[in-house]
């Protein structure tokens, strides 16, 4: 795959604005800018490539750099009210003596130098297992929420509340594989059991999140189930490389490695490393088991991601296989029919 100018100028954007450093691109001219902007709509960095355009010498066409800034302004506000509503949210559910941990998106968001510029998603809460039956009946009894997803195996409960979609976690499996799950689970414990915390002050709001050393796994192996089952962004491997760049001082590389290690994804860990090393711009020195010898597969990878799903499963997961071939095989029941060892063994538990 050779890149065009206009996917090349994305990747030297969002490099720019991630970690805010100026960039020349005029050798780059002519760019496709309305292809530039569809780029980064698909891949969710429209405020990375607006921060990025600040920084650049590129001469813009003015309705195109409009566009791009009223983009990000939206997001910034959308972060403002999300924010407000996520704050309220918290309180209240104190008020029952349920205490969630908020995962994924604004609480990662937050190692950005513009967090607000990061597209935001889902709200996601992530109760204990012994809370999170209560949990989900409080969100049932709030007024107008419409429940849109409910998984057992996987413990969560999809529910929108004045336009917010809010996702409860009993649990953060990804059905993948058994060693998966399973160290998933003994993360959980850790986070619960263990008091590994951090939090955020959000509009005057102590909102907890998982511990740095649980949240860069958690993190990993989310984007990892996307990569398999349905479509890897390259937002996702922005906040990845944030959240490990703002704490690098604090990361227990042993204990990381460990964890990679019972969860069968040390390769996937060391390509997806070399990828954002090579073309996101994340520092080696901050880079946990950084590995040289990927360059060839992150190639692939890039290729995977700014190509997308193609229009057929099976394609598509043989296109991962030729990264990932031996846990690619391994994986295709959890691919295809979001089963392993552990779910069957607990459905037949189940049903007896």
């Amino acid at each position: 795959m050779q890149l065009s100018h206009s996917q090349e100028a994305f990747l030297a954007l969002v490099r720019s604005g991630l970690w805010e450093t100026s960039v020349k691109l005029d050798y780059l001219a002519p760019i496709n800018y309305s292809a530039l902007v569809s780029i980064a709509e698909v891949q969710r960095v429209v405020g990375l490539v607006a921060a990025g355009l600040e920084l650049s010498d590129l001469k813009v066409p003015k309705t195109i750099r409009l566009s791009i800034v009223g983009k990000a302004l939206q997001i910034e506000q959308r972060n403002v009210l999300m924010g407000e509503f996520t704050a309220e949210i918290v309180e209240r559910l104190r008020e029952v003596e349920l205490r969630p941990l908020l995962v994924k998106g604004q609480g990662v968001g937050q190692c950005y130098a513009r967090p607000q510029w990061r597209a935001s998603g889902d709200i996601d809460f992530f109760f204990s297992k012994e809370e999170y039956p209560k949990a989900v009946l409080f969100f049932l009894r709030l007024k107008g929420a419409k429940v849109v997803q409910n998984a057992r195996y996987t413990k969560s409960f999809g529910v929108v509340v004045n336009s917010w979609f809010i996702e409860i976690h009993g649990t953060l499996r990804n059905g993948l594989s058994t060693k998966m799950d399973r160290e998933i689970d003994k993360v959980q414990m850790d986070l619960f059991h263990g008091g590994r915390v951090r939090s955020w002050i959000n509009e005057h709001t102590r909102v907890l999140l998982p511990g740095v050393n649980e949240d860069v796994f958690l993190v990993f192996v989310h984007f990892v189930r996307h990569f398999y089952k349905e479509r890897v962004y390259i937002r996702q491997l922005c906040d990845w490389c944030r959240l490990l760049w703002s704490f690098r001082s604090e990361i227990d590389i042993e204990l990381l490695e460990l964890r990679l290690k019972c969860s069968g994804l040390v390769t996937e860990w060391k390509v997806f490393s070399s990828f954002v090393v090579d073309y996101l711009g994340m520092p080696i020195d901050s880079m946990p088991l950084y590995d040289s010898q990927f360059k060839a597969k992150s190639f692939k990878i890039m290729e995977i991601i700014l190509e997308g799903n193609t229009s057929s499963k099976i394609k598509d997961t043989w296109h991962k296989m030729k990264v990932f071939p031996f846990n690619t095989l391994k994986f295709l029941p959890g691919i295809f029919f979001n089963l392993n060892w552990l779910k069957v063994k607990e459905l037949l538990c189940h049903a007896s």
